[in-house]
């Protein structure tokens, strides 16, 4: 039987950039439907892993990065699906893929998980950088359409396309997919 994980991909972010303000607005729509699968994760026993990018404080400490990207864009959406201490992972990455300079894989490997169900922003960015290294160290990929936003929507559809068409990504809606 397949073991799943949730990767949760710098949702604690400050929108503090050209085009963030779009990208927040966009964020607040995926986070429900990422919400209800963490809530099943969890009540599975089953691994929900934050990977997010360090803001040059270089700690793995989620509440320092919660404090720093806190502002009036982003306070909302971090309320909301900010990790819960002693129950969720929380990994730094110091570029776009959460592999690339991380403890993930090894993680993955002891926690022995197969598949791997990609959330969060920007899914033509860094959800698809993590899809692609994810892939070519042949995970199962389930990434739903409602779990991604990019800055603009035809960015995201583009980089869903790619996904599932090259990677083998599941990009169906959440409502439709069995996890």
């Amino acid at each position: 039987m397949p073991k799943s994980a949730l990767l949760i991909i710098d949702m604690i972010n400050d929108f503090n950039f050209d085009a963030g303000e779009d990208l927040a607005k966009n964020t607040k729509k995926i986070i429900d439907p990422i919400l209800t699968l963490k809530k099943s994760f969890n009540e599975k026993g089953m691994p929900v892993i934050y990977i997010n990018d360090h803001y040059n404080l270089w700690q793995a400490d989620f509440e320092k990065i919660i404090d720093y990207c806190s502002n009036e864009t982003s306070e909302e959406i971090i309320k909301k699906i900010a990790p819960e201490k002693n129950k969720d992972y929380f990994l730094i990455k110091p570029k776009h893929s959460a592999f690339y300079g991380t403890a993930l894989h090894t993680l993955l490997q002891q926690l022995k998980v197969d598949t791997l169900v990609l959330a969060g922003i920007a899914g033509n960015i860094c959800v698809l950088f993590t899809a692609n290294d994810a892939y070519m160290r042949e995970y199962n990929l389930i990434i739903p359409e409602d779990f991604i936003a990019s800055n603009y929507g035809e960015d995201n559809k583009y980089a869903l396309t790619m996904m599932k068409n090259v990677l083998s990504a599941e990009t169906r809606p959440s409502r439709e997919l069995d996890y």
